[in-house]
């Protein structure tokens, strides 16, 4: 099945919603005008059901197909609302109006797509069971998903299976990627307090300096991943925050460091902890300063269930063709809360083309409207596939 055509021909009113998204951006919880023009608009679909306030402010729409068989199967389809606290510098028409926030991930066109997916489906119902359509708040480290099922999502819906999809700049649009297993990383925040004994930095040898302990801490982190961990994994640790004095002629009393460290394998994650926990604490001692490390485990790894995964791959075949879909691309070091998801029931995360365009969390980012088609259409196939009755 190439692109559907009554979806290709709703191509026009769905830019019109995702740009409409785009310049009123939301940030984490407090989605609330996008959440509630989402309900809006599924209820005027005619959805089966639409409830509100679910992790907050997440929103999910029942849709019940009429094809006989299978009435009782129920599959989860996710886009994320949220936006980022980045200042826009696309110069488009449709930047956003509110600043210092923007999409710069393109959760719009996400939302964008579900909905016309949505509306569609209310339409054609074409399928046996039932397709739930979870708008979700706070994916951009709210874990907004965690939030979602800790309300009852799955349960309360008695969602089966759960799909997810993120667009990906320089994959050519109209192509697809995805993999079994690991296909993004686990993620956790670092913050390491340093104290020492300020002083007049003429004088160093009457002080303990932070900054010195810090910056031993930055470089010797490198070794944790390329000492520590076996070559044949994959982990980052990344210090990107280094805070430390306020005058040229003073060392400071304390530093911070702040950074991330990224991870595919539970016992590399345990790695990573220990190891930094260590050489944070003697690192600092061997300085005659004190250090701490806190370390909070973040966003556990997105894992693409091997069945369902085959699924969505033969799925973006017949949408976009079997030589544009690409079933192993390589994992990547982002995380996404569509982890928590396919922790609660089995499912997979695809990714779809949106071309040459500026990266994710870039300010130059756009979400490329010419992708809607393509991914409106998975969404649709998706569900007439697996719920066929």
């Amino acid at each position: 099945m190439p692109i559907n055509n009554r979806v290709a021909a709703m191509q026009g009113e769905i830019t019109e919603w995702r740009r409409d998204i785009h310049a009123n951006p939301e940030l984490l919880y407090d989605v609330h005008r996008t959440a509630a023009s989402v309900a809006e608009k599924l209820r005027a679909f005619g959805c089966d059901d639409v409830v509100t306030g679910l992790g907050r402010t997440g929103v999910v729409g029942l849709i019940r197909g009429n094809r006989p068989g299978n009435g009782e199967h129920v599959i989860g389809l996710r886009a994320d609302m949220d936006a980022l606290p980045i200042e826009e510098a696309t110069g488009a028409a449709y930047a956003s109006k509110n600043a210092g926030k923007m999409h710069a991930c393109g959760h719009d066109g996400h939302t964008a797509m579900l909905l016309g997916a949505a509306k569609y489906l209310a339409e054609t119902r074409n399928f046996a069971g039932t397709a739930a359509l979870i708008f979700q708040p706070a994916e951009e480290g709210g874990a907004g998903a965690r939030a979602m099922i800790a309300d009852g999502l799955m349960d309360k819906f008695r969602i089966e299976e759960v799909y997810g999809m993120h667009n990906l700049p320089g994959l050519p649009v109209g192509q697809f990627a995805i993999r079994p297993g690991a296909v993004m990383a686990a993620t956790d925040t670092v913050i390491i307090d340093i104290e020492g004994k300020g002083g007049h930095a003429a004088w160093p040898n009457h002080t303990i300096d932070p900054v010195l302990v810090g910056a031993q801490i930055v470089a010797q982190a490198q070794s944790i991943v390329a000492r520590s961990v076996d070559p044949l994994e994959a982990a980052v640790i990344s210090i990107c925050v280094f805070q430390a004095g306020s005058a040229i002629n003073i060392i400071p009393q304390t530093a911070q460091l702040r950074g991330t460290a990224r991870s595919f394998k539970p016992e590399v994650r345990d790695l990573l902890e220990k190891r930094l926990r260590e050489l944070v604490e003697h690192t600092a001692q061997a300085h005659g300063a004190r250090a701490t490390l806190t370390y909070r485990r973040g966003y556990p790894v997105t894992h693409n269930h091997e069945e369902q995964t085959a699924f969505a791959a033969s799925v973006a075949k017949e949408i976009a063709g079997n030589d544009r879909v690409d079933t192993n691309t390589p994992p990547m070091m982002g995380a996404e809360d569509f982890s928590y998801m396919l922790e609660a029931r089995p499912g997979a995360f695809i990714f779809v083309g949106n071309g040459d365009t500026a990266g994710l969390h870039n300010p130059a980012y756009d979400f490329n409207d010419e992708a809607i088609p393509t991914g409106t259409s998975y969404w649709v196939k998706l569900v007439e596939t697996k719920l066929a009755g």
